[in-house]
């Protein structure tokens, strides 16, 4: 009887320092945590306002996904939108003007030599005041004027001075109308108002066109103190945004400059541009990679942001805060709606994507780092301290 049951005897005392320490490091290791992304779920509603928190955690519906719908509102204001077309041969100041006077005199022309009834006055320059010279006709106002206005001015001054002046006026260059393009252009420059290039579209066209994606595009155009800027797709939407140009105007092409964070088990952790204009909630998860199908809890998909009060107060049913609020806004992908919400819920610059990890991770991770301990304890058990 004793020979039978010593091995049992043997084998509680061999593995019971085993169990020990097994419990041992389970309990320590739950204590001071494993490595991971973030706060768990659960930790994140640990901080709520409900909690005493600071945070407003809040379930994206429908109702949450429309109140927080807010986007970059862009356009040009009356001064811009009113500004009717720059006539094609209206002078300028800096333009260059071509005249020719036809005398009908051959013995003594007021203009040209004995015999010569045809006199050119070729690059006539508009100077800064708006203001040509003309012999014997003086200073004469050309900025504002048309070529045929501007001819019939000159005409009346030579008309008490020769008979029958005939007087003709082109205007050489448009270097007096000019707008500045700049930025993400193909290319950059200083280009006239022509009668092709009237308008915004029709400028940038001139210019090459943009050098970026068109989704990211913006055009500001500052004129005097006064600056607008529109998305690029909405300027090719939308005739009413396709202004006329004006002499001075300065057009800048850019990329837009909004980003979102996203962090936890997501494909990519990392700061992320956006690509579109909008950009919801399921097109950020896409565009990092989607969720990390070995890590990630699909109905602990969270977005950080600081809301105003105003939406804070409508989101959250309260009329009492005040000042920026902390909103933590909760999506769960496993809901029958659950990705219409995500794909209307829409994220904004500064947003933080995170997405926690499943509660079997912190299980598995706990298990292979408790078997990972107990298999090298047991290699210095069997070493041994005289070894």
């Amino acid at each position: 009887m004793r020979h039978e049951r010593g091995p049992a005897v043997s084998v509680s005392v061999t593995h019971g320092p085993r169990m020990l320490v097994l419990l041992l490091l389970v309990a320590s290791l739950g204590a001071c945590g494993l490595p991971r992304s973030g706060p768990t779920k659960r930790e994140i509603f640990a901080g709520s306002t409900v909690k005493g928190g600071d945070a407003h955690v809040v379930s994206v519906t429908r109702a949450v996904a429309r109140a927080t719908a807010v986007t970059p509102a862009f356009g040009f204001s009356a001064g811009f939108r009113d500004a009717g077309l720059v006539g094609s041969d209206t002078i300028a100041a800096g333009d260059t003007l071509g005249l020719t006077v036809f005398e009908n005199v051959r013995d003594d022309p007021l203009l040209g030599n004995t015999g010569q009834r045809v006199s050119s006055l070729n690059q006539v320059q508009v100077d800064g005041q708006g203001y040509i010279f003309v012999p014997y006709a003086g200073r004469v106002k050309a900025e504002g004027q048309t070529p045929e206005g501007l001819r019939q001015a000159i005409t009346r001054k030579l008309d008490t001075q020769t008979p029958d002046p005939q007087v003709t006026v082109q205007r050489l260059a448009g270097d007096g109308s000019t707008v500045t393009v700049s930025g993400a252009v193909s290319g950059q420059g200083v280009f006239p108002i022509e009668r092709p290039t009237r308008s915004l579209s029709t400028m940038l066209a001139k210019a090459g066109g943009v050098s970026i994606p068109t989704g990211t595009a913006i055009v500001r155009v500052t004129r005097g103190g006064q600056t607008g800027k529109v998305w690029l797709e909405d300027l090719y939407r939308n005739p009413g945004l396709d202004i006329a140009l004006r002499s001075g105007d300065v057009i800048v092409v850019e990329e837009d400059t909004r980003s979102f964070v996203a962090l936890g088990a997501t494909g990519a952790q990392s700061r992320i541009p956006f690509e579109t204009q909008n950009l919801s909630a399921l097109e950020a998860i896409a565009q990092v990679g989607g969720l990390n199908t070995g890590l990630a809890d699909p109905t602990g998909v969270f977005v950080f942001r600081s809301e105003s009060a105003e939406i804070a107060n409508l989101v959250t049913g309260r009329n009492d805060l005040s000042g920026d609020q902390r909103m933590i806004y909760m999506l769960d992908l496993t809901e029958p709606t659950g990705i219409f919400e995500a794909r209307d819920f829409m994220i904004r610059d500064g947003d933080t994507l995170y997405v926690t990890e499943a509660p079997f991770v912190q299980w598995r991770k706990t298990l292979g780092a408790v078997t990972g301990t107990v298999g090298a304890a047991d290699t210095l058990s069997t070493v041994g301290p005289g070894r």
